[in-house]
């Protein structure tokens, strides 16, 4: 199974930081992030990345080159000046992930799931795995609801009578968990997509309807990195701070 690192977006709630430094080489504990998505990759066993770049992309391919210095080969997807969006970035890469299923994680997440535990977890029928966490203060809401296995979209709203039931149901609602930024796709869930600038929640919720979305809750560590002082909290965490 190959492996896809998102890496191409502007980190604008991380500036000045990133006003000459894509958010991806950002420091914590001494090196990159990204390279510490690396290191947890190639453990798990994956050999074949896939990066996407667009925001001073040239820095990330010249830290990281071919990525055999971190036992992994990487692909780069040029997504020129303008970032395609989760979706769209995806879709761009689809001639490097080839035609079988591929894990895709975020660049500005910190977990430590088990990556290893992915291959073979889409089930046949299945365009999508997605790994959950609980709610973090910042996305208090969530993002999708998960019942049995299973994502359930449309989630029940408050207030309803019958529907199905989400993890977690409180007085008739459906609780959402906020996505974790880790998920596996087949390429066939982008069918009559275009290359341009589009988001993946659509398509997941599309195919959720359908029934065709499996996921799962992870209550490990997760933490997004989305401002300086997330990212300041995670190198104090992994110094032993």
């Amino acid at each position: 199974m190959k492996a896809m690192v998102l890496a191409a977006g502007r980190g604008e709630r991380m500036r000045p930081l990133t006003l000459d430094r894509p958010k991806p080489l950002l420091e914590v504990a001494g090196l990159p992030l990204i390279v510490h998505h690396l290191h947890a990759l190639a453990m798990a066993g994956f050999r074949e990345v896939v990066i996407n770049v667009s925001w001073l992309g040239e820095q990330i391919r010249a830290v990281l080159g071919d990525g055999s210095r971190y036992n992994v080969r990487i692909e780069y997807s040029d997504e020129g000046p303008e970032p395609l969006e989760t979706g769209g970035g995806i879709f761009r890469a689809l001639r490097l992930l080839g035609p079988a299923p591929f894990l895709v994680l975020n660049g500005d997440v910190w977990t430590d799931y088990p990556y290893a535990k992915l291959r073979g977890s889409l089930r046949p029928d299945d365009l999508a795995q997605l790994v959950l966490v609980p709610n973090p203060a910042h996305n208090a809401r969530g993002d999708f609801v998960l019942s049995e296995g299973r994502i359930v979209e449309p989630a029940r709203e408050p207030g309803r009578e019958g529907g199905q039931r989400g993890g977690g149901e409180q007085g008739g609602e459906d609780t959402r968990l906020t996505f974790s930024g880790v998920g596996v796709y087949r390429p066939e869930l982008f069918a009559g997509c275009e290359d341009g600038i589009f988001k993946l929640a659509p398509l997941i919720r599309s195919a959720a309807r359908k029934g065709r979305v499996g996921g799962e809750l992870h209550d490990g560590e997760w933490m997004d990195i989305g401002t300086p002082e997330r990212l300041a909290e995670l190198d104090q965490r992994l110094r032993g701070g």
